[in-house]
Formats: C-alpha cells, sequence, structure tokens
C-alpha cells in the first residue's frame, strides 16, 4: 500500500466512505455484504460496508469505521487500518473513498436488518486467479471504461465495489486487469 499512486477526484460531490476488510490469515478474505432487499439505491446488491459522511465524522476514515460497526458490527478498535484507494463516482453523484483495513480472524459479524440481508468472505485468491468480465467500453464520469464483474457462489460482485477490488489488485498485486481505456483510439 504505500506505493499505492492515490489520486483525488477533482469534482465537489457528497462523500461517502466504505471499508475493504480483509481477514488476515495466510489466506486473506475480502469480507463483502449483500445489501437488504427494501433499500432505496443499491437493494441485493454487493457491497462494501459503508455509506454517506455525517457532519459529525472527523474524516472519512471515521465514516468508514462507523458505518461498518452500524452495517456489520464491527468494532473499529478490531480494525486496522492500512491504506486509502483513490475516491471513485458513483452513479448518484457520490464520491466514495474506500479504505483497506485488516481484521482479526474470527471476529463476529452481525448483519444490521435493515440495511444488510448478508455478510460473506472471498478468498483474496479467487479475484487473483480469476480475472472479471469486463463490459463493452462506455463513458463515465469522462472517461471510457469497461465495467468489471466477478460471479462468485450465485452472487453478482460489480459496479463501484469490482472497480475498487481491481484499483487494489492492479496497484498493490501487479494484476494488470486493463479496464480504464480513456485516452486510446
Amino acid at each position: 500500500m504505500a506505493a499505492y499512486p492515490y489520486n483525488d477526484l477533482p469534482v465537489k460531490l457528497p462523500e461517502a466512505a466504505v471499508l475493504m476488510p480483509f481477514v488476515d490469515q495466510p489466506e486473506p478474505e475480502l469480507i463483502l455484504t449483500v445489501r437488504a432487499q427494501g433499500l432505496s439505491t443499491h437493494a441485493g446488491q454487493v457491497a462494501f460496508p459503508g455509506g454517506k459522511r455525517d457532519p459529525e465524522d472527523p474524516d472519512l476514515k471515521a465514516t468508514a469505521l462507523r458505518e461498518s460497526h452500524e452495517e456489520v458490527g464491527l468494532p473499529h478498535h478490531l480494525v486496522e487500518v492500512v491504506g486509502q484507494l483513490s475516491p471513485i463516482p458513483s452513479r448518484f453523484g457520490i464520491k466514495v473513498t474506500p479504505f483497506v483495513g485488516l481484521v482479526r480472524p474470527g471476529v463476529s459479524l452481525v448483519p444490521e436488518p435493515g440495511e444488510i440481508e448478508t455478510i460473506f468472505h472471498v478468498p483474496l485468491n479467487f479475484f487473483l486467479d480469476q480475472p472479471p468480465e469486463l463490459s463493452a467500453p462506455v463513458e463515465y464520469y469522462g472517461r471510457r471504461l469497461r465495467m468489471p464483474s466477478y460471479q462468485f457462489e450465485g452472487k453478482r460482485i460489480w459496479g463501484l465495489t469490482a472497480f475498487m477490488i481491481l484499483d487494489l489488485l492492479n496497484h498493490v498485486y501487479d494484476a494488470d486487469v486493463r479496464f480504464d481505456l480513456t485516452g486510446e483510439e
């Protein structure tokens, strides 16, 4: 994470933050959630725990940790935040900043039923070994991108969640999955 090339998003949008929690063990696992069906946005979608910044949050890292506690019961003192990735704009006009964190194996997580349907783990090796499906190029905030998605045990991991995973894999694990075609003919 020390060599990660952080790029700020030069647009003024409401802010949100998510936690990309990894179980810190010999075979790391990424903790993901399925959003509750009754939500007005992102219902039934795979996502990281997180949400909009509250005025009382001192920074976006605090937002990610607060939301993770609210959504999956992860106490902030059990998370070692090891880095921050570049923010990504959502299609709903929100600037979302991901934070990478490590949690101890065996941490008990409980989904908040009004927000989270289920919590599941995906081995990091799944993402390293399984290239994502990439869509035809689309225009997104002035960039030309191929939208990534993964299928894991009947769950579709796509959208911002997949972009964040690929950003981490490309810069920390040299995965070299090209999804940004901006500037190409």
